[in-house]
């Protein structure tokens, strides 16, 4: 074979680590269960949409509508699930392949530096091209119904694909720059949810209209940074709007590009930087070097002493030790502490702009409600992945670095340690949890003021979603500031259980991290779907039982009229003085239901934690 034909088909196709990767994680039963959840997904959305909008003897207008429904819940769907499986398929190159010792035994072989970093993106990309391809036939089931250009299911791959290949690419820079580490799996995926919230919330910022008074919005700046705003663009063409070349005639081609084909804008960008990022990769990959010794001013600021030191001063432990190494010991690195207080600093900044936005007038009561609704759901997921995160690694992590072992031997017994884990993650996130917590309290306050003298104060008519009635509400409702805490900290802690109970029984973290991830977002995902149909069908009860989770409980807050019709009734005062009862109740119950199930999953561990313990003993 020739030589340069021998060295192209060694890049990819017979790539050694590309082949370790595909067929070490092809026999392993948590991608087969990965991949068959994702379709499990995809096929239950698919079934509900169609049944929800064909009833009876459908005609073809009916079956045209309802594929064009089916293909845009699938649409978004996939892209949501590719941008949130990709890190949990890319976390091994983060926190495996940023180990030195597995970059120096790479750099002792004869593969070359594009082979070992194409290797490890595609190797591991793999996955998520297979979940893409796997999903092909739903969309095809969406041609038999018609309303759905074939088109548009292609395009929707290209903006998957690019998406995956993005984050991928991402994910072995920092593997490669050695930047990463176990706890850079967390930064991860914090990064990717605040980067799509943010380009989003700006997005809503910066649209405009048409025309004077159209409902139709262009597309902005922000369109071909998002993958679900170029999605939108797609399945929503005739309301967000790129556009026209003939208005930006005589600017410069970028600038039409942008701003008139944001799709291919999209795509060509973030095939470029993956690009970049692969290239970058290449050149830096055998750049090996660390410093150590003086302690660098960033870290003297914040009283950290020379990483790797000796010797640290004396600190007061508590009765129980595990739950301060849980909260004060993992949070004495520069990284966490900027993390966790950056991630407070700026959800409060973004509450009080929020505010002053809507006094000044620049943003409107649906603006608003939008923005809010947007901000402190991506605060909730984020939270909730953090203490998934670090709750599914608080076990098998010690397992893997021996300190297990030593833990063991002191005369701590299993329930308070699993006591003391979970009290110390909650203490550790407890300023995080308080971040949506203290935008609902700066809401409320704003609200209890009557707007501090804005015009309009704070409330705004809605109409009660199908009746014909219309019935004024505050912009976010008060009661927020009491029901958000009671159901986000059980929920959060219901979260640090379930990822405890998996930290004990895997053996390493990232399975951990990945199983709890996936059993969380099942159960939440079939409470918050009973949730809504409760809410939206039945009176009280159902307004109750709308809290099930902390984003129907906010959704529940900002936008009763489309969440809790039922519960609202006529419109009266006094029906919507109940409506608003009714969460606060369901909060209380739905908090008293997840301590509930806390404190039964704290007694079944602590009753099987030696056992397990010991069938996994000497394995890492």
């Amino acid at each position: 074979m020739p030589t340069f034909l021998n060295w192209l088909l060694r890049l990819l196709p017979t790539n050694p680590i590309c082949m370790r990767l595909v067929q070490g994680g092809s026999k392993r039963m948590r991608h087969l269960y990965i991949r068959s959840g994702y379709l499990a997904v995809m096929i239950v959305v698919l079934l509900f949409v169609l049944l929800g909008n064909v009833g009876g003897a459908p005609s073809m207008r009916d079956l045209a509508s309802a594929g064009a429904q089916m293909f845009e819940n699938v649409s978004y769907l996939q892209v949501g699930l590719i941008c949130l499986l990709t890190p949990v398929f890319m976390a091994g190159a983060i926190a495996q392949e940023a180990n030195p010792r597995t970059w120096d035994i790479l750099l002792t072989t004869p593969l070359n530096n594009l082979q070992v970093v194409l290797g490890n993106i595609f190797g591991r990309l793999f996955f998520i091209i297979v979940l893409l391809f796997s999903s092909l036939p739903l969309f095809a089931v969406t041609q038999f119904f018609g309303g759905v250009p074939g088109g548009a299911i292609f395009d929707s791959y290209a903006i998957a694909a690019v998406s995956a290949l993005l984050v991928a690419a991402i994910a072995v820079t920092l593997s490669v720059t050695r930047t990463a580490g176990r706890r850079a799996v967390l930064v991860f995926y914090v990064s990717v949810v605040m980067y799509l919230f943010v380009t989003y919330y700006f997005d809503i910022i910066f649209r405009q209209p048409i025309a004077p008074g159209a409902r139709e919005n262009h597309t902005t700046f922000m369109t071909p940074l998002n993958p679900f705003l170029a999605l939108n663009v797609l399945l929503n063409s005739n309301q967000y709007v790129p556009r026209d070349p003939l208005e930006l005639a005589g600017t410069m081609w970028i600038t039409r590009l942008w701003l008139c084909r944001p799709i291919v804008a999209f795509c060509w960008l973030f095939a470029l930087l993956s690009v970049v990022l692969i290239l970058f990769s290449t050149l830096r990959l055998r750049i090996i070097g660390a410093k150590v010794g003086a302690v660098p001013w960033y870290r003297a600021i914040f009283g950290l002493g020379a990483k790797g030191a000796e010797e640290r001063p004396a600190r007061r432990v508590g009765h129980n030790p595990i739950a301060w190494r849980e909260s004060v010991a993992r949070g004495k690195t520069l990284g966490a502490i900027l993390g966790r207080w950056g991630f407070v600093a700026l959800g409060v900044a973004v509450a009080m702009v929020l505010v002053g936005l809507y006094h000044t007038q620049i943003l409107n009561a649906a603006n608003l409600r939008l923005a809010v609704a947007s901000v402190v759901t991506g605060e909730i997921i984020i939270i909730t992945l953090a203490a998934l995160n670090m709750s599914a690694t608080a076990v098998s992590r010690e397992r893997e670095d021996g300190t297990l072992d030593i833990i063991l031997t002191t005369p701590i017994q299993p329930g308070p340690y699993i006591a003391g884990k979970l009290r110390g993650l909650i203490q550790f996130l407890l300023p995080m949890i308080l971040v949506p917590v203290s935008t609902m309290a700066i809401l409320a306050l704003y609200s209890l003021g009557g707007g501090f003298g804005r015009t309009g104060g704070f409330l705004t008519s809605v109409m009660i979603a199908g009746r014909n009635t219309q019935i004024e509400l505050p912009i976010v409702l008060p009661e927020g500031v009491i029901a958000m805490p009671l159901v986000l900290a059980p929920f959060i802690a219901f979260c640090v259980m379930v990822g405890l109970h998996w930290s004990i029984k895997s053996k390493g973290t990232i399975g951990s991290v990945v199983v709890a991830v996936g059993v969380v977002i099942a159960i939440v995902g079939v409470l918050s779907l009973c949730g809504l149909v409760a809410g939206r069908e039945v009176s009280y009860p159902g307004a109750a039982f709308s809290t099930v989770s902390p984003v129907n409980l906010l959704l529940g807050l900002v936008m009763p009229e489309e969440m809790i019709p039922d519960a609202l009734g006529t419109g009266s005062n006094t029906a919507a003085a109940a409506a608003r009862v009714s969460l606060v109740v369901g909060a209380a119950i739905t908090a008293a239901g997840y301590a509930v199930a806390v404190y039964l999953m704290h007694a079944n561990i602590k009753r099987t934690f030696m056992m397990t313990v010991r069938r996994l003993a000497g394995t890492n």
